[in-house]
């Protein structure tokens, strides 16, 4: 049995067998968290990233990098809803923020619309979550948790990656707060025009 509710003002909310998701979310505050941390301090797997809102798939083949590239396989990005609602009202990414970065192996590379480069199967499971307060020595505030470069079932819990490890590139490269939204056309038709 499906029922929506929809409340007139900053919310819509559906509810379909009690489970919720803000379909228009303007905070009091201009932060959020959904992450959730075992006792431990590990961060635990994330649920439902793939209702989340879609922002692009980057891909830079071996064929391309004299089949040595870095990342060869496609990067299926995902932004929590509600961090999505308020970059898209302030242009800027909240405490909070959780991107998610799957990785999918590259499959055929014909089929019927010609040659090209189609997915294959997932092989991976990468989190970027922003939060100063938690990471207040990390570069901007993010840190970065892998789940595991196989085929799903993905570890339920991860560490933290060194910082080095990552922020590096993304303080280098990425075109706004340690993101790489030149490669997002979501996140770049989203942002606020000035």
């Amino acid at each position: 049995m499906r029922n929506t509710l929809v409340v007139l003002g900053c919310l819509v909310i559906g509810a379909t067998a009690g489970a919720f998701q803000f379909a228009n979310a303007q905070m009091a505050s201009d932060t959020v968290s959904v992450a959730r941390y075992a006792p431990d301090g590990r961060l635990i797997r994330p649920d439902g990233w793939r209702t989340w809102i879609y922002v692009g798939t980057p891909l830079t083949p071996n064929e391309l990098n004299n089949g040595k590239a870095a990342f060869p396989e496609f990067h299926s990005v995902y932004i929590e809803p509600r961090a999505y609602a308020i970059y898209k009202r302030t242009g800027t990414f909240p405490d909070g923020t959780m991107l998610i970065k799957e990785l999918v192996s590259v499959g055929s590379k014909e089929a019927a619309s010609g040659k090209g480069y189609f997915m294959g199967e997932f092989i991976g499971f990468e989190v970027a979550i922003k939060d100063s307060k938690r990471y207040p020595k990390a570069p901007g505030g993010w840190a970065y948790y892998s789940f595991g470069h196989h085929k799903p079932p993905y570890a339920k819990l991860a560490k933290a990656q060194k910082h080095e490890a990552c922020s590096a590139c993304h303080q280098a490269n990425a075109a706004e707060d340690f993101v790489f939204t030149q490669y997002y056309p979501v996140l770049r038709a989203a942002r606020p025009k000035k």
